[in-house]
C-alpha cells in the first residue's frame, strides 16, 4: 500500500483505525522463546546418624517426617501430639518402636534425639523452639515461624544464646528455581525491579481449612486444656483444635500461612530485609463457618530502596472464594523484564522498545491535515529510516526435572547444617524478615490502619 492509499484508508477508517493501530509504522513484535532445564546439586550422603523427632502429627508433622526421612541417615525415634489418633497413627506408619507421647518435654528430656521438627499450630511455635534450643536440639520449625512479633525476638536471641541449629521451614529459599531466579535478578535480567504481584486463589472446603475431624474427637482423646495454652480457657471444640488455622487465637489466617511463602521468596531473591510499611484489607465472603479470619485478604507493602535493590511495591492477593477455580502466580516486574514463578518452573520474558517510537494506531498523527502528515513521515523516515522498527519479544524458560521437591532440599540443607554446623539457609532472623510482614497484615486488617515496620530493627514503628 502506497503512503497515499494508506493515508486515504486512515481518513475512511477514522476512530476504528486509532483502535486497531492500523499503519506499516506502527510497532511490531517478534517473539522467541526458550527452554532450559535446571539441574539439582550432589549432595554427598553422610554415615552420621540423626535421630529425630516430631512435635505435631498433623497435615504437616506426617509430611514433613516422610521428607525427612528420604535423607539417608535420618531415623525417626519419637513423636508427640495432643490427640491420640495421630500417635497410634505414627505408630502404624513408622512403627510401635516410635516413643509416642502427649508431652513434647518427655522428647526434650531424652539425650538420644538430636533434632526436631515443629509442625504445631502457630501460637506454640515460639514456646516449643525456645524448649527445644534450651535442651541442645536442632530445629526445623515450620512456618509462620512466630505468631506474634515480640516472640520472633525470643527466638532470635534463644538461637544467638545457644548456637543452636534453627531453621524455618519455608522450603522455597531451598528450590533450584529460586535459586536461579535470584542469580537472573542479580545479573540485571529484568532491569531494576518496580513492582511485584502475587495471588495465590483457590475455591474448596479443604483449601479454605475445613479439614476433616476425626468421629472419635473427644475430651478424652484430645488433650485441649493443655492445647489451648496461654489462651482464652473454653469448653472442648474440635473444629479449634482440628480447623485452628481458621482462628486468630491459634493460627495466623490467610497471611502467615500463604503469604509468608511469598515474602520469603522474594527476600532470597532480592535480599531484601522487608518493607516500611503495610496495609491489608479484605473479607470473609464464603467460608462463614465460625471462623473469625478473612477469606479473601489483598495486602500492599511498600519497600524501601537499599543497597540490595530499588524501591518498589509488592500486592499480595489470597482469596478463598474464586469461583474460578483458583490459581497462582508470582511476577517481579522491572524496566527490562518479567520474572513469573510458579510451581517448580519460572520464566522471564522480556519486551524490548523499539528505537523508532512509531505513529499512527492509537496516536495523534491521524488528526493532523494531510500536509503536516507528509512532512512528519518525511521527518520521522529521516530520523528512522524507511523500514518499521519492531519491538522485539525473548521469553526464557527454566524448569526443574519432573518430580523435583524443594522440601526434600530443605532438609538437606537442615540435616547438613546439624552435622556440619554450616550455617542454615534459613534462619531465626531470616523467619522473623519473613514473618513480620505477614503478621503486619494481619495487624493492619483488624486495626484497619497503615501499619510502619522498621525492617532493620524489625518492630513496628
Amino acid at each position: 500500500m502506497s503512503e497515499q492509499s494508506r493515508r486515504k484508508f486512515i481518513k475512511h477508517l477514522g476512530s476504528t483505525a486509532a483502535l486497531l493501530g492500523v499503519g506499516p509504522l506502527a510497532a511490531l513484535a517478534k517473539d522467541r522463546e526458550t527452554m532450559e532445564l535446571l539441574q539439582p546439586a550432589d549432595y554427598v550422603s553422610s554415615n552420621d546418624k540423626i535421630r529425630l523427632a516430631c512435635f505435631g502429627m498433623g497435615i504437616m508433622g506426617f509430611g514433613d517426617v516422610n521428607c525427612a526421612l528420604k535423607v539417608p541417615g535420618v531415623e525417626f525415634v519419637a513423636a508427640a501430639d495432643l490427640y491420640d489418633g495421630h500417635l497410634t497413627r505414627v505408630k502404624e506408619i513408622y512403627g510401635k518402636q516410635v516413643f509416642t507421647t502427649r508431652d513434647y518435654r518427655e522428647i526434650l528430656r531424652r539425650k538420644d534425639i538430636d533434632a526436631v521438627i515443629i509442625a504445631t499450630p502457630d501460637f506454640w511455635h515460639d514456646t516449643m523452639a525456645i524448649d527445644a534450643m534450651n535442651a541442645g536440639k536442632a530445629v526445623y520449625c515450620e512456618k509462620p515461624m512466630v505468631q506474634q512479633i515480640d516472640e520472633g525476638h525470643q527466638v532470635i536471641a534463644t538461637q544467638q544464646r545457644t548456637k543452636a541449629v534453627f531453621q524455618v521451614g519455608s522450603q522455597r529459599v531451598s528450590s533450584i528455581v529460586l535459586a536461579e531466579a535470584r542469580k537472573k535478578y542479580l545479573a540485571g535480567e529484568i532491569g531494576q525491579l518496580n513492582i511485584v504481584e502475587a495471588r495465590m486463589d483457590r475455591h474448596s472446603a479443604l483449601g479454605a481449612w475445613q479439614y476433616s475431624i476425626p468421629p472419635d474427637a473427644s475430651p478424652k482423646t484430645v488433650d485441649f486444656d493443655t492445647y489451648l495454652k496461654d489462651t482464652s480457657k473454653i469448653p472442648f471444640d474440635p473444629k479449634r483444635f482440628f480447623r485452628w488455622r481458621n482462628y486468630k487465637a491459634y493460627g495466623t489466617g490467610i497471611p502467615g500461612d500463604l503469604f509468608v511463602h511469598l515474602i520469603s521468596g522474594l527476600h532470597y531473591i532480592t535480599g531484601s530485609l522487608g518493607p516500611e510499611r503495610v496495609y491489608a484489607t479484605g473479607n470473609l465472603v464464603q467460608w462463614k463457618d465460625g471462623r473469625d479470619v478473612p477469606d479473601v485478604v489483598v495486602a500492599i507493602f511498600d519497600y524501601p530502596a537499599t543497597s540490595t535493590h530499588p524501591a518498589f511495591q509488592m500486592t499480595l492477593r489470597v482469596n478463598f472464594a474464586d469461583g474460578g477455580g483458583g490459581g497462582e502466580f508470582t511476577r517481579l516486574i522491572g524496566t527490562d523484564g518479567v520474572m513469573e514463578l510458579g510451581g517448580n518452573e519460572f520464566k522471564i520474558k522480556k519486551h524490548k522498545l523499539p528505537q523508532a517510537p512509531g505513529y499512527g494506531g492509537w496516536d495523534t498523527f491521524n488528526t493532523f491535515p494531510e500536509a503536516t502528515q507528509q512532512q512528519f513521515v518525511d521527518n520521522y523516515k529521516q530520523q528512522y529510516g524507511a523500514n518499521p522498527s519492531k519491538a522485539e519479544v525473548t521469553t526464557s524458560n527454566f524448569t526443574a526435572p519432573a518430580g523435583y521437591d524443594d522440601r526434600l532440599d530443605h532438609f538437606r540443607n537442615f540435616f547438613e547444617s546439624v552435622r556440619t554446623g554450616k550455617q542454615v539457609v534459613e534462619d531465626a532472623t531470616f523467619g522473623l524478615r519473613a514473618a513480620g510482614p505477614a503478621l503486619l497484615s494481619n495487624e493492619s486488617y483488624f486495626s484497619k490502619q497503615l501499619i510502619h515496620w522498621d525492617p532493620v530493627a524489625m518492630k513496628i514503628v
